[in-house]
């Protein structure tokens, strides 16, 4: 198997991230206790291993996370149910002022990750790659079948999302439709219940383009897991300058691309690499999100403090997605072929 070997120097990479110093969390302070955390099924594979990890240093602490759809995590979190959420968007000024008047909550919203939307179709599929315009006449009901992009098939296209209340839909749905537009009024689409359902539609249905977060096609911290927890924390305490991230090759990951004036109008297509994540090369980018109503001597705090430490960010970065907190280095990103 022939690897192509990307090195991008990302020594700037502050400047996306903004000057951030790290604060380990201190052994018996404030991690003790009991907590619940509601987060969009996208981010599931990332908050999975953050609270095992989390646990295993502080054994007297229980992070209890919820997975939903990103609008049940953010109305549960203005309904007083929980007192943290991971999403991809930041609550609106009167939703933030809404908590402070009725529950006299404080809200805090902190960036955790640089994520990306990623594009799969069924290994068999003669389509390779779309543009940021190919991807709007498909959510707009122009593009409807897959003759139209490529090849003789006259199948309609279907459009596969994670659930219909899904930080992925919105994100396709602000970025092409603005926020009052339907991906459902003229286009083939389905709502199923999760991220893994997606990927498993795809791999059976070569009429299928899913829409998933790029964190679910990294195969590295699918091997780690597989690795005994304490094992894993000795790779996770080691500060090294390069990662290396292979995303998987059970499905096809379209390359996107977006001519513009600022890139003279390049119609060369990108993956969702972590290298061209941060370089802005492959578009369909976002952040995610940490929100919290709790007190800073909480568990839930200390929770976010490792999230954003060291061991936290290198989980992260495990996944394909970004640390945002993330001291410079060199990333190595290996693509199969």
């Amino acid at each position: 198997m022939k690897k192509n070997i990307i090195t991008l120097s990302i020594l700037s990479l502050a400047l996306l991230a903004g000057v951030f110093a790290c604060t380990p969390v201190k052994r018996g302070a404030y991690t003790e206790g009991s907590a619940t955390l509601f987060c969009d099924d996208g981010f599931r594979n990332v908050l999975d291993e953050e609270v095992e990890v989390f646990e295993y240093t502080y054994p007297n602490s229980s992070i209890i996370p919820f997975y939903m759809s990103e609008t049940d995590a953010i109305d549960s979190l203005l309904a007083n149910k929980t007192q943290a959420i991971i999403t991809s968007r930041e609550l609106t000024q009167d939703q933030v002022k809404f908590m402070k008047s009725k529950y006299k909550r404080i809200v805090r919203q902190h960036c955790i990750a640089v994520d990306a939307v990623a594009l799969i179709v069924n290994k068999d599929n003669p389509v390779s790659s779309l543009s940021m315009s190919d991807i709007k006449e498909i959510l707009t009901g122009n593009i409807t079948k897959w003759n139209q992009l490529a090849g003789s098939d006259t199948t309609a296209i279907k459009l596969v999302f994670d659930n219909a209340g899904s930080s992925t839909v919105s994100f396709m749905r602000d970025k092409f439709l603005g926020e009052k537009g339907k991906i459902t009024d003229k286009t083939n689409s389905y709502a199923l219940k999760n991220n893994a359902q997606v990927f498993d539609y795809v791999k059976k249905q070569k009429d299928a383009i899913g829409i998933i977060s790029v964190n679910w096609l990294g195969d590295d911290l699918s091997v780690a897991k597989k690795v005994p927890l304490e094992k894993r924390m000795e790779e996770y305490n080691v500060v090294n300058d390069t990662v290396a991230t292979n995303l998987t090759t059970e499905v096809k990951i379209l390359k996107v691309s977006n001519p513009t004036e600022d890139n003279d109008f390049s119609t060369i297509g990108y993956k969702p690499y972590q290298a061209y994540i941060y370089s802005g090369e492959y578009p369909l980018f976002r952040k995610i999100y940490m929100i919290s109503t709790a007190s800073k001597s909480t568990v839930l705090n200390s929770f976010y403090v490792f999230m954003t430490g060291t061991v936290g960010q290198k989980i992260i970065s495990k996944t394909g997605i970004l640390p945002y907190h993330m001291n410079p280095r060199v990333v190595n990103l290996v693509q199969k072929k």
